[in-house]
């Protein structure tokens, strides 16, 4: 089913809040994800912090569908723009959306709006770190985390602001389209994205992407498009159009890590996902992520993760 995506703006919008995320969620679409994105407000066109117009905006939604996502963009001047008569219309279209089989998602000051629509209530919760203090006055029940990319909350994430609203639309995309497709919109926003809600570091299906190298790219997109596979150095050099040493002397200059790690560091993180099926056995989650045998991915699960794979299931 079509994931409808709403995007909301209000007079005064920060531009970057709402073009970066949606531009990454229309490379989505462009990239074979199925969704559709519309841009509302409460009036049909409103100024920027650029001081450029948005104009051709849809109205807010008077029916919004089931299994929807909303997506509340910040602004430049929060005291003054939220006490606007178009912020307070937003306030209440949110407000009146509570209850409902949908999900909800802020970027930077739109977590206030979020908080003024009662939202955030009980929640745990995120904004821009100079926002903190104001986030905790909107919605006093609320737990304000600090120092947060981003939190998902399940049906309510909120984004620490600005460009981390990139990093939360890459986290949406692979959570509803999966990571390979999340990552290859990455790549083509040469985007050098933290993923994860609570962990600073990058999602191993965005890490060690941060270079140019088109040959590495090439290798590391075969790889991520089937790390179960069990690839040989001289199948992805013919791929790459290269020899195997020089492949390998590549791979470790410009993504930091060899070949083999590389896919290994992606089976495991496949692992993880598996994982939290109570109903596969480790022989079968390994055999689903290209290991040998049981005995072989939880060797190589040891050299990644500090727990075993049982312990970790148990966890989650």
């Amino acid at each position: 089913m079509t994931l409808a995506v709403y995007f909301v703006v209000t007079p005064n919008v920060l531009l970057l809040d709402y073009a970066g995320p949606a531009e990454t969620l229309r490379m989505a679409a462009d990239t074979g994800a199925d969704l559709s994105v519309t841009t509302c407000a409460p009036a049909p066109e409103l100024p920027t912090s650029m001081g450029i117009t948005l104009s051709g905006l849809s109205p807010l939604p008077a029916n919004v569908p089931d299994g929807a996502l909303v997506i509340v963009a910040g602004n430049a001047q929060e005291e003054l723009d939220y006490a606007r008569a178009e912020a307070l219309t937003v306030i209440d279209w949110l407000a009146a959306l509570r209850g409902r089989d949908i999900r909800v998602a802020s970027i930077c000051s739109g977590a206030l709006l979020l908080a003024r629509a009662g939202w955030l209530d009980a929640r745990p919760c995120t904004t821009h770190h100079a926002l903190l203090d104001m986030l905790r006055q909107s919605a006093p029940s609320a737990r304000v985390m600090e120092d947060r990319v981003f939190v998902d909350d399940g049906q309510v994430v909120t984004s620490a602001g600005i460009t981390t609203g990139i990093d939360l639309a890459l986290y949406l995309v692979e959570q509803h389209f999966g990571a390979e497709l999340a990552a290859r919109v990455a790549r083509r926003l040469v985007m050098y994205a933290r993923r994860g809600p609570n962990d600073p570091q990058l999602s191993p299906w965005l890490a060690h992407r941060n270079h140019l190298h088109p040959v590495v790219h090439k290798v590391q997109d075969a790889i991520t498009r089937d790390p179960a596979r069990r690839w040989t150095l001289e199948e992805l050099a013919e791929l790459a159009h290269v020899g195997p040493r020089h492949l390998t002397r590549l791979f470790s200059r410009h993504a930091g890590i060899g070949v083999v790690a590389y896919q290994q560091q992606l089976r495991i993180a496949r692992a993880r996902q598996l994982l939290a099926d109570p109903t596969l056995s480790m022989e079968r989650v390994a055999e689903q992520c290209g290991f040998a045998s049981a005995r072989d991915f939880r060797r190589v699960w040891a050299l990644h993760v500090d727990d075993s794979p049982r312990a970790h299931r148990a966890s989650h």
